[in-house]
């Protein structure tokens, strides 16, 4: 009887082994910051009194009157958005000028001294109403630079742009973003003072608890900002993220010993961000739609084609593309803009609309189990993830297609719920009887979009996981053929 109690034990054993999930690795993302790699691509609204003095930067000086557009419609700028495939909008509440797009109560320079709507416009709400209507999310931008304040730089203004931040926190619903830059100090109007204020960037906010109001008030809103928090900037505009790209980061000062505070970002790694850093910190990759982030007649919107390259270059390496929006002087986006945005979303949706791998069969050199079968690797649901045993750290995976199918993009996607594990892998298309390699890959991430050099005609397909420190996840594969 000991014989076979024995195999029973060690039947049931390994079948709660592999229904077990694997041990998470390094550092996680958070609830909300799941739910922002789900948005993937959204934008960025600059529109204040400086579109219409054709700058790019307010002093703070311009009259209050001067915010006069002709013809505001939100619902055009966030349609068109949409089309472009956008998920996600973050209106510029206040840029460095210092003049408020709300009837605030924190300071005189706002939108209600202006001729919008007779002095009774409030532009953020006609704003973040359009967004919810339209299905979109929500953030804001209040900048901690103020050039037209007049107690910038005094021990005064903190109390000001705090009450500023509570006010946007508590009238404009449920945000995804609170987005902060790190531009700081410098010359302004300063109440007329016309002068330049330098503060210290590390202190001057009190970010430590300055980020618990938003904490506190908007518990799901991710703080971006040059250091991250919770979405790093990329360290650059160019709307791109390096090749090799991590989510996880530790910000460190100058000095290369100790943690970063918020103006003392280490820049040169943060388009690549750090394997094995101490935070889940993804890049967020910013560009304009246009040269500029306020409007200028004199320029153009990038082609779809470019649009299309960044999105590869920001989505496809894990990382966020957040595409800066300026409508013009009447208040909308020029018709130049509007096209680009529609045709580029069509690029994108029509692209990934069908995946050509989705009634392949797939064969998996291991698994954990019937829970974590490569079969959910094509069931289109993120939640699901084929796994390795704990103890295998490397397997190929042969996906056949039953049929010949051109592709040109492949598309992978870890189960990062439970941390970015893989370091390397390789593709590889069976023609003429052998096996070719078509690409050598390190990172993979959230998403990760592969653009070969010239579309690729084959039934079979192998991904071989080379390298991994604990046990492989992977959520999702597809085979694209790029539209357009």
């Amino acid at each position: 009887m000991i014989k076979p109690i024995l195999i029973l034990f060690l039947f049931l054993t390994t079948a709660i082994y592999a229904q077990t999930p694997p041990k998470p690795y390094g550092a996680l993302p958070s609830k909300r910051q799941l739910a922002w790699h789900d948005v993937e691509v959204y934008g960025l609204i600059h529109f204040t009194p400086t579109t219409f003095e054709n700058k790019e930067w307010g002093f703070g000086d311009a009259d209050p009157k001067t915010f006069n557009p002709t013809d505001f419609n939100a619902d055009q700028i966030i349609k068109a958005a949409k089309a472009g495939g956008l998920k996600g909008i973050i209106l510029v509440a206040k840029h460095h000028d210092g003049f408020a797009l709300w009837p605030t109560k924190t300071t005189d320079y706002n939108i209600s001294k202006s001729p919008f709507r007779a002095g009774k416009g409030n532009l953020v709400k006609e704003v973040e109403q359009a967004v919810r209507k339209n299905g979109l999310k929500f953030g804001v931008y209040c900048s901690p630079w103020d050039r037209n304040n007049a107690l910038y730089g005094t021990d005064k203004y903190l109390a000001i742009y705090q009450a500023q931040l509570k006010e946007l926190y508590s009238n404009f619903g449920e945000l995804f973003m609170s987005w902060h830059d790190g531009a700081n100090g410098g010359d302004g109007y300063y109440g007329g003072a016309k002068e330049k204020r330098s503060i210290d960037n590390t202190k001057y906010y009190d970010w430590k608890n300055t980020w618990a109001i938003t904490r506190t008030m908007q518990p799901m809103a991710n703080i971006f900002s040059d250091i991250g928090l919770d979405i790093r900037w990329v360290g650059n505009e160019d709307g791109h993220a390096a090749e090799t790209s991590w989510a996880t980061f530790t910000p460190m000062a100058p000095d290369g010993k100790n943690e970063a505070v918020p103006g003392q970002a280490n820049y040169p790694q943060s388009p690549e961000g750090i394997r094995n850093g101490k935070f889940w910190m993804p890049a967020e990759c910013d560009v304009p739609l246009r040269k500029g982030w306020f409007y200028h007649a004199n320029e153009k919107p990038k082609t779809p084609e470019t649009l299309f390259d960044l999105y590869l270059k920001s989505v496809g390496r894990g990382a966020g593309l957040d595409l800066g929006l300026a409508p013009d002087t009447r208040g909308q986006l020029h018709e130049y803009d509007v096209a680009a945005l529609k045709t580029f979303g069509d690029m994108v949706k029509h692209t990934f609309e069908n995946n050509l791998a989705k009634n392949a069969q797939i064969k998996a050199g291991h698994s954990r189990g019937k829970k974590y079968d490569a079969a959910t690797l094509l069931d289109h649901n993120r939640e699901t993830y084929w796994a390795t045993t704990d103890d295998v750290h490397q397997a190929s995976l042969e996906v056949d297609l039953k049929a010949p199918k051109t592709f040109d993009i492949i598309s992978l996607q870890e189960y990062i719920p439970l941390g970015q594990r893989i370091e390397a892998y390789t593709i590889e298309v069976f023609e003429n009887n052998s096996w070719r390699k078509v690409y050598d890959g390190t990172s993979i991430g959230a998403k990760r979009l592969i653009k070969l050099d010239s579309p690729v005609t084959t039934n079979k397909v192998k991904i071989n996981i080379t390298k991994s420190p604990v046990c492989i996840t992977l959520s999702e594969i597809g085979l694209y053929k790029k539209a357009g």
